[in-house]
Formats: structure tokens, sequence, C-alpha cells
């Protein structure tokens, strides 16, 4: 979950570096360094928290080196401290790495080293890495051949750079389980753990598989896999602003992305809803061979699984097909019924969450065929599916999901459909019908951020809470589960999601005078039911929250929201957006920092 950035030209690299990683800071920001070849050595720098104290650091501003390596840290291994900040140098001063992933094998690593005379310094898996690598070299490899022993030694998951003081316009770097991405520019190459850190410089990106390494000059970049045997790899264009990651105008990165979702519901729409038929670029399903699906799966972690729970209704009614969503670190673990009749969506915003990708080769090696669902181009869970297809919503740098959630739920609805209009399952009326209603969705969702002061009002009434729960019933369900993750992940008020109907079966016990009870109700067919649920809170003293689209006496409640009314089945994609605003407003009222909340990183990449 840690970020990397390295650059190899003609520029002064610490500027480069430092930039890179303010962009990747997403990813962690327990502690943070860079290390640059100065004059035939090694310099490192590192402190503990964000990338900005970087600038406090004496010397920073006098490396003048042209090839350097970065890295922002979520801990695992080792407390937050600058002892365990990266980068991490050998016992010789020789080669300097910086890693995201986890060794699995550290400690047999580092005890075979201590009995070769190495000595540790800090509490992390990664410093195993330099110093085997020196252990190689001094055996009398070359550079490359030293990385590459090294890489064959490792067991679990790594994204690395390496440099070394003796090869001083090089670097080598490597990929295993944890993304990485080489950009190219004219005399300038960049390096980094996503694209978002390097679309301010190049445009243009090499992209590693696992098991590959790349050896980069100044002027020239060689692939390789582990034995050292030489790839072929083709550039490819990435279409993307820079200005897409910059806050424009907007306090935090996360209200910034609730703001930008009508735009991503309309990307992600895209040409798919034009014509007569649904049209997916790269999902090409048969009828013959999706009658022979007799059960569906989604998998996923966190806010991507919530996605799944809130379309697995309408997949099942419009398809006729079983659905099960299931959270991907359980899924991988066990023994799942799959075989060639079994179908696998896997929904990740990033593309990279290791349990989800681990998931998902689980699936193939039992003959299921397995469907991505991702936000970002050329990302791993692409590469590993046998079908792939992009939300378009832009780049997500606040940790807590918004766009990238409304986007998931955008898509995968109109794959429902696609599904349904391939296999003949319901009427083309009643599928023209919900087309529609999702057409009508960016309008409609521009129309709850207009009217945001309520929201704001709510919040500030609410914000000292200790904890609250969330209600829905059917649909509404999955929407009180996201919109109760939204505010444990950044508001650190504990929130929990209940169906709506389980409220006597335990819960109730907790409710208890000004408790406050967020209530979701869009569904006209449970609206009488959802009001008797409310009424049994309000009557224990509860405080009452009510998300609703339908028209009922709400005089007796203080506080209602009200949204537009859509149909029930694409209704979650208007409900969340006033949940996502409520924690936020919560969040900012508590001070707390909205888009790096405490011991959260964007991209999962570790188990």
């Amino acid at each position: 979950m840690c970020g990397i950035v390295g650059y190899i030209g003609t520029k002064k690299a610490s500027p480069i570096l430092i930039n890179g990683l303010l962009k990747l800071e997403y990813r962690g920001y327990d502690s943070a360094g860079i290390s640059t070849i100065e004059n035939d050595s090694i310099s490192v720098m590192k402190d503990k928290g964000r990338v900005k104290n970087l600038y406090d650091l004496d010397g920073i501003n006098d490396l003048v080196g042209t090839v350097g390596i970065a890295h922002t840290r979520w801990a695992t291994h080792g407390k937050p401290s600058k002892q365990n900040a990266h980068p991490h140098l050998d016992n010789t001063n020789t080669f300097c790495v910086v890693h995201n992933g986890i060794i699995e094998n550290h400690n047999e690593l580092k005890e075979f080293l201590k009995d070769n005379g190495y000595t540790f310094y800090s509490e992390t898996d990664t410093e195993v890495i330099p110093n085997l690598i020196s252990y190689y070299y001094k055996k009398g490899n070359d550079f490359l051949k030293s990385v590459s022993l090294t890489c064959n030694d490792l067991k679990g998951s790594y994204s690395i750079e390496v440099i070394c003081k003796d090869f001083p316009d090089n670097m080598v770097v490597a990929r295993k389980d944890s993304p990485l991405v080489i950009g190219k520019a004219e005399n300038e190459t960049f390096i980094s753990s996503d694209i978002p850190a390097l679309i301010s410089f190049t445009n243009t990106f090499y992209f590693l598989n696992d098991n590959e390494m790349a050896y980069i000059s100044k002027d020239d970049i060689k692939f390789y896999d582990n034995n050292l045997n030489e790839l072929s790899k083709e550039l490819t264009t990435v279409e993307l602003s820079a200005d897409s990651a910059d806050k424009d105008g907007f306090e935090d990165y996360m209200l910034k992305e609730i703001f930008e979702q009508p735009k991503a519901i309309r990307e992600t729409i895209g040409t798919s809803l034009n014509g007569s038929r649904i049209h997916f670029e790269g999902l090409n399903l048969t009828k013959d061979y999706l009658s022979t699906i007799n059960k569906i799966y989604m998998i996923a972690c966190g806010t991507a699984m919530h996605a799944g729970l809130g379309v697995k209704s309408n997949f099942e009614t419009l398809c006729n097909i079983p659905v099960t969503v299931e959270v991907a670190s359980e899924f991988r673990y066990r023994n799942p019924l799959i075989d060639d009749k079994t179908l696998c969506i896997y929904i990740s915003q990033s593309g990279e969450t290791a349990d989800t990708i681990a998931a998902l080769k689980l699936a193939k090696s039992k003959g299921a065929k397995t469907i991505a669902v991702t936000n970002v181009i050329e990302s791993s869970i692409t590469r590993e599916a046998d079908y792939f297809v992009y939300t378009h919503a832009g780049p997500e740098i606040a940790v807590a999901s918004t766009k990238a959630y409304t986007s998931q739920l955008v898509l995968l609805n109109i794959m429902a459909l696609y599904f349904a209009e391939t296999l003949e399952s319901c009427s083309q009326h009643r599928i023209d019908n919900i087309k529609k209603e999702i057409l009508k969705l960016s309008e409609k969702a521009e129309e709850i951020l207009e009217n945001t002061e309520i929201i704001k009002e709510i919040a500030k009434k609410i914000s000292s809470q200790k904890y609250m729960f969330y209600l829905g019933r059917g649909i509404d369900y999955p929407v009180a589960m996201e919109g109760a993750l939204k505010l444990k992940e950044i508001s650190y008020i504990f929130a929990e999601a209940y169906p709506s109907g389980e409220l006597k079966h335990g819960p109730i016990a907790l409710i208890e005078n000004g408790v406050s009870v967020i209530n979701i109700l869009t569904n006209s067919t449970l609206v009488e039911k959802s009001l008797s649920n409310v009424q049994e809170v309000v009557t224990r003293g509860a405080n009452c929250i009510i998300i609703t689209n339908q028209d009922f006496d709400t005089s007796s409640f203080e506080n209602v929201i009200k949204i537009p009314e859509i149909s029930a089945l694409v209704s979650p994609i208007l409900s969340v957006i006033p949940l996502q605003l409520l924690a936020y407003y919560i969040t900012k009222e508590k001070g707390l920092d909205v888009d790096k909340p405490r011991n959260l990183a964007k991209s999962v990449t570790v188990e």
C-alpha cells in the first residue's frame, strides 16, 4: 500500500521525486524518504510523517543528483518511525531500495544474512532486500544479476526500485503482485506505483507484469523476466489530464470527487447505451455462453463489495441467474463451488487490490470465466481477467471512495441490462425503460449537489455523536452499509448498518435518547414497513435522519433529506450521495483530515 517513485534523466531528481510522492500520498503517509546518487555515493533523506516534512530536512535542497528513488509508507512491519522509513541501504552503502509489498520470508532471509555477517537497523521486512542484493553482488554477480537472484529468493509481494553507487547512471526495478509503471519522455524515465504521480511529466507508459524486471539507463530500458530472459514491451499512451488529479479549487479531494459524480456517471455510461443494443468494448459475451451460466459471483473488498451488493438483486431479477456477493479476502481462502458454468465478476477501483486479484486467480484455476470492473487503465486485474470493463470515473485521490463507487453501480447496472438483453430474459420494453432511468442519473445527481445546506446543518447537529446506526430495507440496505463505512473511514465515529427488519433482533437494545439513526427509504413498496421501524427508534428517543425520494408526510420528522425520484432499481446511485456529504461535513466539523484518514491507504496491495 506504499507508494514509490523513481527518476533517471538530466534534471535534478529530488523535486521530481517529492512531487511524485505528494501525488501518491493516498497510498500511505506514515513516513517518507528519498535517495539520490551524489558524486558516486548514495544520499538518503527520510523522516516520520507526511511527505511535506521532507522539505524541512537539512541538506534536501543541496541534492543535485539526476538519478533517485523515493517512498511514502503505510506501515506493515515496524512502527512508523524515521528508522523504519524507506529508502533502505545495505550494510556497505552500495545499494539502496524502496519497496511496496510484504516479504513473507523476511525472517528466514534475515537469519541467513546475519549468519553471513550482515547487521540490521530497522524493524522492516524491506531491509533484507538491499542486503541480499549485496550478498549476491559480493559473489561476483553484476548489478542486474544480483537483483534477479534476490527476487527469486523473495516470497510474498513486491515492487522495488534499486540504485547502486557503482552504477550511478542506472536503476533496476521489479514487481510481483504490486503495481509498477514506467513512464517515458525524451531523455527521461519515470517510475511509479500509479500513473497519477507521473501524468504531469508524460502520458506514455510501460507496464510491468508479475515476475518482470527492467534495467533502466538514461538512454535505454531493457525488460527481462526474473531469470533474465529478455522481453519486448510496447509503450501505451494514456489519455489523462494532469489537471484531473488536482483539487481544482475544492478544499479537499473528497469534496471535489463527490461533486464530480454527475460527470463520472456520464463518462461511465459513455456510448454503451447509444443505439438499439448495449455495447461494451472489451466485453463480448454470447447468448450461447451466458445460457450455460448457472451462478454469478461478485467478489470485491470494502466499498467495491458494497457496489456488488447494490446490484445483486437487479442481476437476479433481470437475468434469472443467482448471484452471490463475497468479500475477496474470505473467498480466496475457502474452496468455493466453481466450475466452467460459473461467471465471476471482480470489482476494484484501483485494479490492484491484492485479495481481489488472488480471488480472481483462484476462480480461473477452477475453470470459471472472469470479468474485471475497474477504474484504472492497464491495472493488474485487467491483465489477469478474461474480460475487463472500465468505469471511467477519472482519478480518485481521496482515500474514501465516492465517485468510483457510484460509477461502479452505474456500470454494473448497465452490465445487468446487457446480460438480460443478450439472454432475452426479460422484455425489451422493460430494459429500455431502465435505460431511460439510467440516462437521467447525471442530471438528478446534480440536483442533489445543488442543495447541500440541509446536509451541512444536520452534520453540525450530530458531529459529536459517539456512534450511529444506518437502516435500510431491500436495495437500501447496501446503501446503508456504504454510508456507515464512509462515516467510519473519515470521522472515526463508530457506525453500523442493519437491515431495518433486523432492528428488533438485537440492535434496538442500543437505542437510547439522542442516538442518531440514519434511515434510507427509496422503495415505494417498503415505505410503510420502513416508517414503522423509524417510529420504533423515535419512540425510544433516537434522533432520526431520513433520506427519501418517496412522497409521504414528513412533518413529524425534523431531519429529512429529499432526493429526486427515480426507479428503485437505480436509486442507490443517488441515495448514497447525501450519505457521502454527511460523512464529509461531519468530519470537517471535527477538524479531521478528510483525504488522509488515519491507518488507511487508497489501494490495498498487500494482505
